[in-house]
Order: C-alpha cells, then structure tokens, then sequence
C-alpha cells in the first residue's frame, strides 16, 4: 500500500526527527528578481523548521539551495556557471544535497542537462513546487532517488509556511505568483505559469504579523498586480492593508498600464499616510509599433492618460518605468518616440535593459533583430537624458528635510542608506544602531540617482 502523503508540515516535522539533536546547516543562493527572494525565504524557513541551521558558506552547509531566475538566457548561465563550483564539495562531501529552485527547472531542456551534466544535484522544484521541499528532504534522506518535481498547472496556493525574513523591518509579500500577459519577449509565463491569487484574508493576516514585528516597509509582490483577484481587486485589497493599525508604508510592484484602475488611484490618494507616493509604471517603449509587437495591449496615448491621472490624484508621485532598448524592429523613429516620451513623463528612475533574444519567446525568432552597436549607441543616449532628468528632480531636494527607513550599512564607514516614501535612495552618516528606524534627514547634495544629507534627530 502507498503510504500517504502528509503535509508540509509534517515533513518538517519528520525531518527534524530524522537528524535529532545532529547540527546540520543550510546555504540559499538567490539568483533574480524580488519574488525569488520571498521565494528564497519561504525556502529558508521551512529548512529552518526541519532543524537546519544557517551556513556562512557553501563548505560548512549539509544542504544547497539555489533559487533560480530564467528571465536571461545569461541568468541560467551565470547559475550553471556556480552548479559547476560545487562539484569538488559533493566530492568531498557526498552526504550534501543540492537542490536547484525556482523558474530554471521550469523548462523541460533545462531538467534535463542538470539530470546529465549535473549528476551531483540532488532535486530540482519548480515555482510551483517550492512547498514539496520538506517531502522531497524527507525522501532523500530516507535513501530515495534524485528527484525532479515539476508542479501542477493550477496548483493550490500553500498557506501557513514558515518564512525568514532577511531583516525584520521590510518585507515582500507576494499576494499572486503566476502571469497571463504573455508580452512577447517575456519568458515567465512559461516558467511561473497562470496566474493565481492569494485570499485576502491571509494576505491581512501576514500584513498584520509583520506589522505587529516591527515591520515598516512593506512590498506587495505580484507579476502584475493590478490583475490580483482573489476574493476582491487589487484596489480593494490596498484599501483593507492600508487601513490596519501601525506605522508601516505600503509599496508593490509590479504593475500593468493596462490594467491601472480610476480606484486604485483614488485609493492611493486617500490613503497617503500608508501608502507610498511612488508607482512602478513599465513602459517598456513609446513606440505604438513597438509596443504591438511586444504584445503590451496598450498604447503610448493610453500610458500618458494614466500618467495624467496619477499625477492629478498626487501631483508629488514618483514614477519609475522599465524600457527595453533595441527590441526587434525597433527604428530610430521608434527609439526617438521612447525618448519623447521620457521627456514628457520625467521618470525619477528608469531600469533600462539592452533587449537580448530569450529562447522559448515569440520575439526571439522576429525579424529585424537589432544589431549589438546600434543598441549599445541608443541605450548610451537614453542614460544620457535619464541622467540630466533625475538630476534636475533630485536638486529641489537640497536643503529639504525628508523622513527615511534606515535600511542597510552604505559603502562607506558609518554611512547608512534608506529610502525616502517616493523611493528615493538617501545616504546619511548615523550610528548602525538606527537601521530599521525612521530617521530624518536635511539634504546636503543631490546626485541624480542618490540624495545624501545630515541626520537632525538622532535617537
């Protein structure tokens, strides 16, 4: 008879058992975006509950955990790049299990080599099967085989895992995995699969602990989270977390221009207190044209009214965008309509990327690639605009007082950064003690994509 399966929990459970009071030790390796860093620590957590200490390096760990990104071709290079590091430890240790995470085992190809090329991995999980670590664990060290667990197409969201949080005073939490969009240079809908979206009343109550923790900034994390639709929109959602107690902001990403609601402006407008004045807004290209062959569905003219009306709601919001430069097809005509529209908006941040082919897309077969010169020499001049704009929005600062997170050490001895609400990166000279505290800080310089000044208050 098939034994059951039990729960996560139990697993954890089970394994903990297994090692008994032995010391043993888990080493995560993140690699991409924001949602594998939740990822990561929901990864990190359930190693915790099975007894699994934190390793300093990958030499004193008993298991491997790499959390991987697909959205490059160079990100799965740069991560087998790092597999094949560890071929010499599984030598010298072979007791140690690696397990490769996240959207890289997603793609069939990719199972595959590791299976071959990689005969010291241990399992693979895709994003949907993050919540079968503690049973594959539990299988491994029960004597069974090397695992690669590919999850459902639809499967059930896991509520209730154990999470570790890197700090303590910011947090992601991810209220939709999954996306629909399917933009034509974008390989996440392969690997991440259809969107699913969490009820409400968890997503509350994880908002509600953090909070009660000591938590100050929160992210909520979605591939588009304007699509959330659990039991109400995303809207409603922002409403209900921004109207609970404590003194925390409120921040996600990302967002679709096509799906921006009247309401989740208006929302953000009355509820300034909590929710940041900043909004993420990918562009991705001014061109009509260009955005059609990207499968955006919405047009520049529709992006500007939007614009428009965020701004009227909150005429101090901060905009950052997301531009892909050279994307097939893309004319100079096409590029100059990217920059008008650069200089019309006036992003207080852009993440520009050189568009480069991602196999298993629509746009990576497109005629009309553009060659490497060309997109190196656009990409030169869009910085050079980018740079003028985020330094003409950041002098006004100069002599202002804002209200910082102190987040993380700077570069510097006795320098910490932080952020302002508008998402400002600050830095300022204040003890490490203030990390995860508001501070206040005047400010001395402005820099285009950095403020620095003086703490006024310290405490």
């Amino acid at each position: 008879m098939t034994e059951m399966r039990l729960t996560p929990l139990q697993y954890m459970e089970r394994v903990a058992a297994h090692f008994g009071t032995a010391p043993h030790a888990v080493f995560v390796s993140t690699f991409g975006c924001q949602q594998n860093e939740a990822d990561s620590e929901r990864l990190c957590g359930m190693a915790h509950a099975m007894g699994y200490a934190d390793a300093a390096t990958e030499e004193e760990a008993d298991l491997i955990l790499i959390n991987t990104c697909a959205i490059r071709e160079h990100a799965e290079l740069k991560v087998l790049s790092y597999l094949g590091t560890l071929k010499a430890l599984k030598e010298k240790k072979p007791a140690l299990l690696v397990g490769v995470c996240g959207c890289m085992p997603a793609q069939g190809h990719r199972v595959e080599q590791l299976k071959k090329s990689y005969p010291y991995v241990s399992f693979t999980l895709d994003p949907a099967s993050l919540d079968k670590l503690p049973e594959v664990i539990c299988t491994l060290l029960e004597g069974g085989r090397r695992r690669f667990v590919t999850g459902e197409e639809n499967p059930p969201i896991a509520e209730g895992l154990p999470c570790a949080r890197r700090v303590r005073h910011k947090a992601w939490v991810s209220i939709m995995y999954g996306c629909n969009n399917f933009c034509s240079y974008c390989i996440v809908p392969y690997v991440r699969g259809r969107e699913r979206s969490r009820a409400s009343g968890d997503i509350l109550r994880e908002v509600e602990t953090l909070v009660a923790d000591g938590c100050h900034d929160i992210t909520l994390l979605g591939q588009n989270v304007n699509s959330y639709r659990g039991d109400c929109d995303f809207a409603a959602l922002m409403e209900k977390i921004a109207c609970l107690p404590g003194d925390f902001r409120l921040r996600f990403m990302t967002s679709h221009p096509k799906d921006v609601s009247d309401r989740l402006i208006s929302v953000m407008a009355e509820h300034g207190d909590k929710i940041a004045p900043h909004f993420h807004l990918p562009l991705q290209s001014g061109s009509n044209d260009i955005l059609a062959r990207m499968n955006r569905r919405y047009t520049r003219e529709r992006y500007l009214t939007t614009v428009g009306k965020l701004r009227a709601a909150m005429p101090h919001i901060a905009l950052s965008t997301d531009i892909i430069v050279g994307f097939p097809g893309e004319t100079e005509e096409d590029f100059n309509a990217t920059l008008q529209v650069i200089e019309h908006v006036e992003f207080d941040m852009i993440y520009s990327f050189l568009y480069s082919p991602r196999k298993g897309t629509p746009a990576a077969t497109m005629e009309a690639q553009v060659d490497a010169a060309a997109r190196a020499a656009r990409m030169e001049r869009l910085l050079a605009v980018q740079n003028d704009i985020a330094l003409r929005l950041a002098t006004p600062y100069v002599d202002r007082t804002v209200r910082v997170l102190a987040d993380a050490r700077g570069k510097q001895e006795g320098i910490l950064a932080g952020r302002t609400d508008t998402n400002r990166l600050v830095y300022f000279a204040a003890p490490e003690e203030m990390i995860g505290q508001f501070a206040y800080v005047k400010i001395t310089r402005a820099e285009p994509f950095a403020l620095r000044g003086e703490l006024i208050n310290p405490k």
